[in-house]
């Protein structure tokens, strides 16, 4: 089993990269995990409260919960994944399913920043954009995807998303094995990482 941790900042482009790597591999051998489904469960707060957390500093991850099953995958069981609400701001009552595959990919703002969830990752990627760049698309995904209104996104980019990538996303750059810049330039580094991923599986 290979497992793949892939960071970098909120509108970086890495579900691109994720889907680039992953086309050209077979189907049935890769599950790709979302650091989003590990938010801890806020259903004890208020909608209200719930809108104060800092979902961009790591204490909002259940990093204990993510590492278990990665742990549970690796030694050949099943895993319960759970389903986060961007719109509700909590994770929902269902799970899903996952059983393991040959490649196990990872990826999340803040999955280079965990020591312990480091140390499970064979290959660790880091999705490089332009600051202006991640705004942009920030504020595109939040208003169209999780029904937040340009005022509400705008205030968490400030007070939230941008100090947060400063003091814990951009450092985590450090520990990455491979960077890939996100523009038309990227496509030798995807290529790469793929030729590495296939290699380790023969």
């Amino acid at each position: 089993m290979l497992i793949i941790g892939i960071a970098g900042g909120t509108g970086c482009g890495k579900t691109t990269v994720v889907k680039q790597i992953v086309e050209e591999l077979p189907k049935d051998e890769v599950v790709v995990i979302s650091q989003d489904s590990y938010y801890n469960d806020l259903a004890h707060l208020t909608k209200e409260e719930r809108s104060k957390v800092n979902f961009d500093h790591p204490n909002s991850i259940d990093f204990e919960l993510l590492i278990a099953h990665l742990n549970k995958l690796r030694a050949g069981n099943t895993i319960e994944i759970p389903v986060y609400s961007f719109v509700e701001e909590t994770r929902l009552a269902k799970t899903i399913t996952t059983i393991p595959k040959k490649v196990i990919i990872v990826e999340g703002i803040l999955v280079l920043s965990n020591p312990e969830l480091r140390k499970l990752f064979d290959i660790k990627i880091y999705v490089h954009a332009d600051s202006d760049e991640r705004l942009i698309r920030r504020l595109q995904r939040d208003i169209k995807e999780r029904g937040h209104d340009f005022d509400k996104v705008l205030h968490r980019y400030q007070t939230a998303v941008k100090p947060m990538h400063n003091e814990f996303i951009e450092p985590s750059k450090e520990f990455a094995d491979i960077i890939i810049p996100n523009n038309h330039y990227n496509t030798v580094a995807v290529d790469m990482v793929r030729t590495i991923i296939i290699e380790k599986l023969v």
